[in-house]
């Protein structure tokens, strides 16, 4: 939503310059548009948001990020700042992906989790993360930026929607994906991320090949055209045979160490057995985003067969209804979703547009709400102007009305055409 955009952006120009500032991991000086707590203060107020906005978080296996969290403390406690708040999640998304924001706080996509082979190649994606926060490269490409008049790195969740009207949203409306966070690191900054990487590894005791290892699989996809890597993983670390002999010249600096690929497959393992679900999922969503709704909710109701806990199945299983007008049956579907995953705000807006059409209105600004209060977006603010007009509320719905059309595009049109029968 451009409103939260513009206030993250206006926060983080609003910080002065701290001048120069000592890089914890190179022990070189360097000129920061913000200062190690403000770093962790931006980390941790876009953290969450960017979560929602990328599926939120992984809760069919809650051992799967349990796990991660246990590789990645290991790794962060021999890093170069350990005190930092670190988090680590995994993330309810397809797309093959990791970032780490400024002040410690990392994310790792399911998507991504599938592709690896042992806990090593898994310490290599999360060291290289590390890095990225410890050396302080998202202050760094922030004030770059700045000084560059090139825009805001913590710039908010922008949140892109086709239509107010819910039969025109399509499966694939409220279209928060992959690149709701990811820092356009610099070569420099990924190289230093892989050398230093390989030695929190090794500190740590793994074997540092699997670095290399890594970097060969993400070339080889590159290579490849895996369109799901190319959107996620490479638009933010870019693969390269430069980076590949480069880890290959580090890796001789360090013993062998563990590579746990028992431990990981077992850790994987719900991911592995739900593989095809996700491929279904996958399909529908294209179906839907084709308008073949039925053939897309066959797909659904296969996926739902497969793994009835996944929010993300039953949330397009209620949408596809909407498609159908099938108004009841989309909220049954949409409580299944939200009884899997009560912390995702994307069905509590699905639901508040259904109840909305329900004519239910107490029960659509509660959905509504509920779903601003994680994620901030423009279709929720529209709906809440429509509820806030069918309770009489014209003061309440002129302000939501006119948020949603500082959104712009085709939702901002019709709520700037509300706002003009307001008046």
């Amino acid at each position: 939503m451009k409103s939260l955009s513009l206030i993250l952006a206006l926060g983080i120009f609003a910080l002065p310059l701290t001048g120069c500032v000592v890089n914890p991991v190179t022990g070189k000086s360097q000129l920061s548009v913000m200062s190690p707590e403000q770093e962790v203060a931006a980390g941790a107020q876009n953290y969450v948001p960017a979560q929602q906005s990328q599926g939120g978080q992984y809760t069919v296996d809650p051992g799967l990020t349990a796990y991660v969290q246990r590789v990645g403390k290991k790794l962060a406690a021999v890093s170069d700042r350990p005190d930092l708040p670190y988090e680590f999640v995994v993330l309810n998304n397809d797309v093959p992906n990791a970032w780490a924001m400024p002040g410690g706080k990392l994310a790792f996509n399911r998507g991504l989790l599938i592709y690896l082979e042992d806990e090593a190649q898994l310490a290599a994606v999360i060291g290289h993360e590390i890095v990225h926060a410890a050396a302080r490269h998202g202050a760094q490409q922030q004030t770059r930026n700045i000084l560059m008049g090139a825009g805001v790195l913590l710039a908010g969740i922008a949140v892109a929607e086709k239509s107010p009207e819910y039969g025109a949203l399509g499966a694939g409306a409220l279209a928060v994906g992959s690149q709701a966070w990811q820092a356009k690191y610099g070569r420099n900054d990924e190289l230093e991320s892989d050398e230093v990487g390989m030695k929190y590894m090794a500190k740590a005791g793994y074997d540092a090949q699997a670095a290399v290892e890594l970097q060969e699989i993400f070339v080889k996809l590159s290579e490849g055209r895996n369109t799901g890597f190319i959107e996620g993983l490479f638009a933010s670390h870019p693969p390269s045979q430069e980076r590949v002999a480069k880890n290959r010249q580090h890796a001789t600096k360090y013993p062998g160490g563990v590579r746990n690929k028992e431990a990981y497959q077992k850790a994987i393992a719900q991911l592995t057995k739900d593989k095809k679900a996700y491929e279904n999922y996958q399909k529908a969503q294209k179906l839907a985003g084709e308008k073949k709704y039925i053939d897309a909710m066959a797909y659904v109701d296969q996926s739902i067969a497969q793994q009835p806990k996944e929010n993300l199945f039953w949330e397009m299983k209620g949408q596809l209804f909407l498609q159908q007008d099938k108004t009841n049956e989309a909220v049954t579907a949409l409580d299944r979703a939200i009884q899997a995953n009560p912390g995702y705000f994307k069905p509590y807006v699905f639901r508040g547009i259904a109840y909305n059409q329900l004519k239910k209105n107490d029960l659509a600004e509660k959905d509504l709400l509920t779903s601003q209060r994680y994620l901030p977006t423009q279709i929720a603010a529209y709906y809440l102007g429509e509820v806030s007009s069918a309770k009489g509320n014209r003061a309440q719905a002129a302000k939501y009305y006119q948020q949603a059309a500082e959104g712009g595009g085709e939702i901002g049109e019709a709520a700037k055409g509300k706002l003009g029968k307001l008046q």
